[in-house]
């Protein structure tokens, strides 16, 4: 891998649903990305892009992502916590289908993953995820575009 680039991608990878996206984007850019993983996965790659499989427990590619991302770097995840931890440390965070998390948003996002784990548990709601769509991921390719660009002139 080359030097660090002035922004890095981290991915949250193991059911992220943009993985190629994230790629070609980050190869127009010259950017790093790592794809942190608790399994192997089958990505062609190249000198960008650094795989990393942590160990097969559940905060483990979180934790790893936490501890390395700094403040001029951009996560990808999925996961409101993980989220919540990388604006903390300063960095952006764009969920899979486009949707930027900032300091302001999180705190209510956190609140409804809260409230809708409890309904799953108490029966009050089976918990169905809306399919990803190519509208998703067109949004996505706008929002990681504009948090390219504003991480590159901070």
């Amino acid at each position: 891998m080359t030097g660090k680039s002035p922004v890095s991608l981290y991915v949250d990878a193991d059911a992220c649903p943009v993985k190629a996206e994230i790629l070609r984007v980050s190869y127009r850019h010259g950017l790093i990305v790592y794809i942190v993983s608790n399994q192997w996965l089958r990505l062609e790659v190249g000198p960008l892009v650094e795989k990393i499989v942590v160990a097969n427990h559940p905060d483990a590619a979180d934790d790893w992502i936490a501890d390395h991302i700094t403040a001029q770097d951009i996560a990808i995840t999925a996961d409101i916590l993980l989220a919540r931890r990388c604006l903390d440390i300063g960095a952006s965070v764009i969920g899979p289908t486009g949707k930027a998390f900032s300091s302001n948003t999180i705190g209510m996002a956190v609140a409804m993953r809260d409230l809708n784990a409890h309904l799953r548990e108490t029966g009050a709601s089976k918990g169905y995820n809306p399919g990803f769509t190519p509208k998703d991921k067109s949004h996505f390719l706008q929002a990681i575009e504009t948090a390219i660009q504003a991480a590159l002139t901070r």
